[in-house]
């Protein structure tokens, strides 16, 4: 028995949390949890948006009929065939052999190679529309947000959005649905996290997918994880708005590598001079203790980016040369920059550093510093003179 969360008239929360998973997508730390979100919609008809993992597909069914109380689905909708979110769609088509499947071209290709499906396809194009009796659905094709067959769909009667992927979060629903019946202050940090790690290289597409919204009245988003958004839509749609954009704030991360406290102590020499020039908002990781998807954040956030390692078989520290391809592959832009680099005999650190700034674009704050073996006098005024440096500029903005 489960106690029936309705979110608007004739439309119900029967979504899962995952409490247990401890790396989303095999990367992505999850210390909140994570939600699987799926909507039924009882009209006329009835149409169901997405599904949940195959974790909790017995549960998923039992909450559908104590729902629908001997009706039948008409429709599933798929928004999103990643699966987390389609892995329950053979359970539901058994369950409901008739229920006719609506996706666009792409979907469908996918339905079949994940599912062997390929019959009571509805296909949808961009503003496809189906009604269902009171409520008109327009289907919205959004790709590579963050997938290339996802779309959204919107309920044109209330103005309510089922977004997919969009507009998500990390962490698991405790209790409550709506935002607006809950405290929501661990979501928005947890929707950086989220975007840095799954969505943060689209960002072009996701400015896309906002720009087809723009025209719309959007009184609730209801998204394939984390909240149901209705007191806080323009927060959400500004955060990732925000987030693909590049736009940062005027704060600077400092994220290092340290095998012995050495490079550790030029870190913090710099952190101590961007304080001492007046900059509030600092942040530092040991990026050995520090979980990937938090240090992506903080570099979506920080408009400021301070890199140093040392060398490690003649390339860089491994941890770092992992972050810089992260980095890379979601094209951040719009950063001010410094790096450093530290060696014992040969040193290639500063070197590859300097080198990925440059191939990324960034604004060169302060020249590269090398450093072998210990920090030396003469070098601790130049890293004094980069922490400077780089609190200059970000208070200039």
């Amino acid at each position: 028995m489960y106690l029936q969360k309705q979110i608007s008239d004739g439309i119900f929360y029967v979504g899962v949390n995952d409490r247990t998973t401890d790396l989303f997508e095999g990367l992505w730390e999850l210390p909140q949890g994570v939600s699987y979100n799926s909507y039924l919609i009882i009209d006329e008809k009835i149409v169901l948006i997405d599904t949940v993992d195959a974790a909790f597909s017995n549960v998923f069914i039992d909450k559908l009929d104590e729902c629908l109380q001997g009706r039948t689905i008409d429709y599933l909708v798929i928004n999103h065939m990643e699966p987390d979110h389609s892995a329950s769609i053979k359970a539901v088509k058994n369950r409901w052999p008739n229920i006719k499947i609506v996706g666009n071209s792409k979907t469908f290709t996918m339905l079949n190679g994940y599912f062997g499906i390929n019959e009571n396809l509805v296909e949808v194009k961009e503003g496809s529309e189906i009604c269902i009796g009171k409520r008109c659905l327009q289907f919205i094709m959004t790709p590579m947000v963050h997938w290339i067959e996802t779309m959204m769909t919107y309920d044109k009667t209330e103005g309510i959005l089922f977004s997919g992927d969009a507009f998500g979060c990390f962490g698991a629903l405790n209790g409550a649905v709506l935002d607006c019946d809950m405290d929501t202050e661990m979501y928005f940090p947890e929707m950086e996290r989220y975007y840095a790690g799954i969505v943060g290289k689209y960002g072009s597409p996701v400015q896309k997918a906002i720009e087809k919204l723009s025209n719309k009245q959007i009184n609730m988003i209801c998204s394939t994880h984390g909240p149901v958004w209705k007191q806080h839509v323009t927060k959400v749609i500004d955060c990732y708005n925000t987030l693909s954009l590049y736009k940062a704030k005027n704060s600077c991360v400092i994220i290092y590598g340290s095998m012995h406290g050495n490079t550790a102590k030029m870190a913090e020499t710099i952190a101590d001079s961007m304080a001492a020039t007046g900059l509030k908002h600092i942040v530092m990781h040991d990026l050995s203790r520090t979980a990937p998807s938090e240090l992506l954040a903080d570099i979506f956030r920080c408009k400021g980016l301070i890199l140093g390692c040392p060398t490690y078989s003649n390339e860089l520290f491994p941890p770092m040369s992992a972050l810089l391809d992260k980095i890379k592959n979601r094209e951040i832009k719009h950063r001010y920059y410094a790096c450093f680099g530290s060696c014992s005999w040969a040193g290639t650190a500063k070197k590859k550093l300097e080198e990925f700034g440059e191939q990324m674009q960034f604004d060169s704050v302060y020249p590269a510093i090398e450093e072998k073996h210990a920090m030396k006098e003469e070098n601790f005024e130049k890293f004094v003179e980069m922490g400077r440096a780089m609190a200059t500029k970000l208070l200039a903005d």
